[in-house]
Parts: structure tokens; C-alpha cells; sequence
């Protein structure tokens, strides 16, 4: 009888250590480690500004405070990066990693390996709004010209933002553009746009083009023909709405399948299958990141718009729009296809 209460002591008070050993496995496990921070598109850009600040103050909010090293990993639109997190990344929790938005419905909309609603989703950074912009000197400067005037768009990649939403307000609404994909990120196609080489670009962010171009803001040189997002953006306007462009219902079911991703706007990932408590860590941490006032004045300085949206809202937007009929999510697939 004694030794069976001796054990059933110890085991009680090994319980009741369960949490704070847990905690401080998480602790110890990330104490003098570098965790990486894999960045789907090259230096510059809107994606690489929004991860390397977000790893700049991240690392103070994990438990064991590693370091953070941004790591750029650009190509296919940031889909290299995607699939390296999803299917080559160490599931331990020491690769995170941001990437376009459109990845979130990529599985549904084109091929590609992995199911992004298995990520592990650490939360986004901003809502945002896409823009289509044309040069100055372009003859498409309305909304009106993209649907009556010939004009070539530049895009990087399937699966990339420029590309999705050049295709998509050329097969859904009509606008005479040709899309001139393969250049290798965003700053590329605007040198491009600036040298004439093509009239413009779609599926830039709004934010970006504030934090990245308000000089061209500045000196009207640029025109915004349409913004495409689920909500309006409060700075312009007068910028037509994609979707109060639509014309059917099921148009605007196809529009809003592919503009779903709009409201991650700057998301943060691990891979999917880390440990659960790892996850939790990174989820907090990145939460706690959001309202850290260092991290909000650097943010602000840069221009960079902090709005930031929940690992369970993610999960729970995804949720919602891998439930849209097949026969929309075909029909917007078709309509993201860069056909002859």
C-alpha cells in the first residue's frame, strides 16, 4: 500500500510539472538556435520589407529568443518558397516563411503540391488591396481604356499576383491586355513599365505602392485604372471596385474565389506537422509581435500598413472558400489561365 501511494505521489507531481516543463522544452529547444525566415520573393519588394521586419522583432517574443535570419527564395512567384516549407522545411519548428497570398488558393485554382490549408498558419500581417497601374505616358489610364485600348502587362509567373489578376481582368471582364510574364519579381516589372517596355503591371499592392513607389504618387506618374480587393482602400477612392464591376451572380462568385486571398495580405507560415506547442509558441509570438510598440513605429515609419489578421481567421477563411462548388473554383481556375 505504501508504495503504491509513493507512486501515485510521484506521478501526481509529475503532472502537475507537465506545463512548465512544456514550456520550458520550448525554451530550451529555441535557446541559441537560428530560426530561418524564408522569403518568397527577391530583395526589394513588398514581401521581402514586410518579412525581414517582421524577423527583426519576432525573435523576442519566442520563447529561448533565437535569432531570425530572412533568407530570399524567389521564383514561380514565390511557389519555390511554398513548396519548400510545405514539403522540404524541418517540421521542428525552425523554418517559417512568407510567400504570396495567392498560395492560399493555389491548390484550388492551379497545380500545386501541397494543400495550403494544412500550413501552419502563424497569422498576416495586413489586409490589403491590389492595384493595377500603367504608366504615365500609356494610353490606358481608366478602367474604360483597360476594356477598349490594347496594352501588355508585365507578370512573373503563374500563380503570382501580377499574373493572377492581369488574367483575371482579361478572361473575366474582357480588357485587352497581353500579359508579358517571366520577369523575375515586382521592382523588375517596374523598371520595365518605366522604360516603355510594357504599359504597366496588376496585382501590386496597394501598400507597396505607398511604402515602395509614393514617389511616383507624388509626381502623378502613374495612373490606377481599377482596385481589386474584397473591401474598398480609403486612399483612392474614386479607383473603381472589382467587385462592383461584376455583372452576374456568378461572376462575383468567381471574382471573390480569387480575390479570398486579399485579406492575408502579408501571411506568415510554418510548415505543416511541427509540434503543437512549437506552433502555439510561434502563433503568440507573432501575435504579441503585431503590438509591440518598436515594432509598430518601425512599421509606420517605413510606411507599412499593420492590420493585422489572426492564424484563426486564416484557418477559418480557408475553411470557408475550399468549400466553394467545383464548378466556380473550374470556372476561376480557366479564368487565371494564360491561353493564346
Amino acid at each position: 500500500m505504501k508504495r503504491t501511494t509513493w507512486l501515485l505521489a510521484i506521478a501526481a507531481t509529475l503532472l502537475a510539472a507537465a506545463p512548465q516543463a512544456s514550456a520550458q522544452s520550448i525554451a530550451d529547444f529555441y535557446r541559441g538556435k537560428t530560426l530561418r525566415m524564408m522569403i518568397g520573393y527577391g530583395p526589394g519588394g513588398g514581401y521581402d520589407l514586410y518579412g525581414r521586419l517582421v524577423a527583426r522583432h519576432l525573435g523576442k517574443y519566442i520563447p529561448g529568443q533565437p535569432n531570425i535570419v530572412p533568407q530570399n527564395r524567389e521564383g514561380a512567384g514565390s511557389m519555390r518558397a511554398a513548396i519548400y516549407i510545405y514539403n522540404a522545411a524541418p517540421k521542428d519548428g525552425t523554418v517559417i516563411g512568407t510567400f504570396s497570398r495567392s498560395m492560399s488558393v493555389a491548390p484550388l485554382l492551379q497545380e500545386a503540391p501541397f494543400d495550403a490549408s494544412k500550413f501552419s498558419w502563424l497569422g498576416s500581417v495586413s489586409t490589403d488591396v491590389n492595384v493595377c497601374m500603367t504608366w504615365h505616358t500609356s494610353a490606358v489610364k481608366t478602367w474604360d481604356d483597360m476594356l477598349t485600348k490594347p496594352s501588355k502587362i508585365g507578370g512573373l509567373g503563374a500563380g503570382a499576383d501580377p499574373d493572377i489578376f492581369a488574367l483575371m481582368f482579361k478572361n473575366v471582364f474582357g480588357a485587352k491586355l497581353q500579359l508579358v510574364s517571366g520577369y523575375p519579381g515586382t521592382n523588375d516589372v517596374a523598371l520595365a513599365m518605366e522604360r516603355g517596355e510594357v504599359d504597366g503591371m496588376c496585382g501590386l499592392s496597394w501598400s507597396t505602392v505607398k511604402t515602395r513607389h509614393g514617389d511616383w504618387l507624388a509626381g502623378n506618374k502613374v495612373n490606377i485604372p481599377v482596385q481589386a480587393g474584397l473591401h474598398r482602400e480609403n486612399d483612392i477612392p474614386d479607383v473603381p471596385l472589382v467587385m462592383d464591376l461584376v455583372k452576374s451572380p456568378e461572376q462575383a462568385q468567381i471574382v471573390r474565389l480569387i480575390l479570398a486571398s486579399q485579406e492575408m495580405a502579408r501571411p506568415f507560415v510554418a510548415p505543416p506537422g511541427i509540434p503543437e506547442d512549437r506552433k502555439r509558441a510561434l502563433i503568440e509570438a507573432f501575435l504579441k509581435t503585431m503590438k509591440d510598440p518598436e515594432f509598430l513605429a518601425e512599421a509606420q515609419k517605413m510606411k507599412a500598413d499593420v492590420n493585422p489578421v489572426s492564424a484563426g481567421e486564416i484557418d477559418r477563411l480557408l475553411a470557408d472558400v475550399y468549400k466553394t462548388p467545383k464548378d466556380v473554383v473550374a470556372k476561376a481556375a480557366k479564368a487565371i489561365t494564360n491561353t493564346p
